[in-house]
């Protein structure tokens, strides 16, 4: 299995390979709390806080902040789009996202962007806009869509770009990928809404 840094290029026959490797599934069940898989025999990439098994068409890709050696963001990536995902400390029992959900919207509309609500795959979800500037300093409108998913002391966040930002019902197989995340908490107590922590593998230049 490849993981490979958010500024590597592809090799060749990478991304053919990987699909080989794990066909994909759909499950309505997940992302799954790391106690639900123990045992399950399913290699996955361990960052942590996420557990990522090799999915069809779909590469892992970390961004890496290169002065402290920490994982800034993980995501998910392919030929039309890509999530972003990120886990964080919540309370047992709780709704963690039914709390965060207005102030990300809030911040959104600070920004310049706005966003609205529709009814998704696991609940509540939020449309984003946001503009941003290309590089040429030309402006342009960011399409994305927000998700998330309360679980057993932990939410999870994710932010969908491209084609399964604008065409959700089009692209459920994006969202079968993001059910198959795993989720370790960890035992230690942690303020509520803290991100959970992620680490690069060992292998992360490794192929395997």
């Amino acid at each position: 299995m490849r993981f490979r840094r958010k500024d590597e290029a592809a090799q060749p026959g990478e991304e053919t390979a990987a699909a080989e490797a794990a066909p994909e599934t759909s499950d309505a069940s997940g992302p799954f709390d790391v106690s639900q898989v123990e045992g399950d025999g399913v290699e996955r990439a361990d960052l942590g806080s996420v557990l990522v098994p090799a999915i069809a068409d779909r590469e892992l890709r970390l961004q890496v902040d290169e002065a402290s050696g920490q994982v800034r963001a993980v995501m998910l990536a392919g030929s039309d789009g890509a999530c972003e995902f990120q886990a964080f400390a919540a309370p047992r029992n709780g709704d963690l996202w039914s709390d965060v959900r207005p102030q990300i919207a809030e911040d959104m509309t600070r920004r310049g962007g706005h966003a609205t609500e529709r009814e998704g795959r696991w609940g509540t979800e939020l449309v984003c806009q946001m503009p941003v500037t290309r590089p040429d300093g030309t402006t342009a409108t960011q399409p994305s869509r927000i998700i998330g998913i309360n679980g057993d002391r932990w939410m999870l966040r994710a932010s969908f770009l491209g084609r399964p930002a604008v065409e959700p019902d089009a692209t459920s197989d994006w969202e079968d990928a993001l059910a198959q995340v795993v989720v370790r908490r960890g035992d230690a107590a942690m303020p509520v809404g803290e991100p959970l922590p992620v680490r690069l593998p060992d292998d992360a230049r490794r192929v395997r």
